[in-house]
């Protein structure tokens, strides 16, 4: 097992954003007919057909909805990708798939571009209104683009960047677990960044707070969009001191695990059912950066061997 042989999810397939277009409402509007529809609820699910698959909706079959109150996702070739609240529909389906399943079973660019709706449609519904005079904002450029028509402020989708660092101190690797994961469940550590902080600063500061570890240096590998519900996951590979780790209210445990750990722990991941549930541990999920890190950890020490 190498990293290269690894991947996670909402990064595949990525639509191309033609950010040009979101003011172009007359070539939206053609687009809109023919468009693949994404409904997503209140609750971040998606609207899934009997199987749990996405559903084969176009705009055409939005029920005299029209492309100006889409959310424009952006194009996979010449096919054009919208999102809608679910709620703004009658709605034939009433299966619903979370974020996380989709990622699992559904191919990835219907996946990735489920992330984007997802982060996107969060957006619009918590920042309904001017953080700065209170007046209700007016959702333009598609949906990317929230006016205050009263003070004139326009709001922007945010993104929380955090880091997630697989913690080497050469040999072994460190890992923590939150009191509510399910038994022997372990994962890199993260956080996020603070303002006025670098990304190598939050890196040396998240670890030192969640485990007491001191890091010497770390270097940037990968990052991961993580709609849960708008952060940029910024994976990096760091060096740290030997030290006995410790933990206060963030983490239940923090330990450092040796290779042969980790690799039992890969081998069973990739297994059948049985060899899961009875390995001693139990790692991140596989749509996960956090599973790519340890996976990259794993290949360049396999590499030493």
């Amino acid at each position: 097992m190498t990293s290269s042989s690894q991947s996670y999810a909402f990064v595949e397939g990525a639509l191309d954003r033609v950010e040009h277009l979101r003011r172009d409402t007359e070539a939206l509007a053609g687009l809109w007919p023919r468009a693949r529809l994404l409904l997503v609820d209140g609750e971040g699910r998606a609207i899934a057909d009997a199987e749990g698959g996405m559903p084969a909706l176009h705009g055409a079959d939005a029920g005299g909805v029209d492309a100006a109150r889409g959310l424009f996702l952006g194009l996979a070739g010449e096919q054009a990708w919208f999102a809608l609240p679910a709620e703004e529909i009658a709605d034939p389906f009433p299966q619903r798939v979370d974020l996380r399943t989709a990622a699992a079973t559904w191919p990835a660019p219907a996946a990735t571009a489920f992330a984007q709706a997802r982060a996107l449609l969060h957006w619009r519904a918590r920042h309904r209104h001017c953080g700065a005079c209170g007046a209700a904002l007016d959702f333009l450029q598609a949906g990317w683009l929230g006016h205050c028509p009263q003070c004139g402020l326009d709001h922007y989708p945010r993104t929380d960047p955090a880091v997630i660092v697989a913690v080497t101190d050469g040999e072994r690797l460190l890992l923590g677990r939150q009191a509510g994961w399910p038994p022997r469940r372990y994962s890199t550590l993260a956080g996020f960044v603070e303002p006025g902080e670098s990304l190598e600063q939050t890196v040396m500061r998240e670890v030192f707070e969640e485990s007491r570890v001191r890091v010497r240096r770390c270097r940037y590998l990968a990052s991961q969009p993580w709609p849960f519900p708008s952060s940029l996951m910024l994976g990096f590979l760091a060096e740290a001191e030997p030290d006995e780790p410790a933990v206060d209210d963030e983490l239940e445990d923090a330990r450092w695990f040796g290779f042969a750990e980790i690799d039992e722990a890969l081998r069973a991941a990739g297994g059948p059912r049985e060899a899961r549930e009875q390995a001693p541990l139990l790692l991140s999920p596989s749509i996960s950066i956090s599973r790519w890190l340890i996976g990259h950890w794993h290949a360049q020490m396999l590499a030493r061997r």
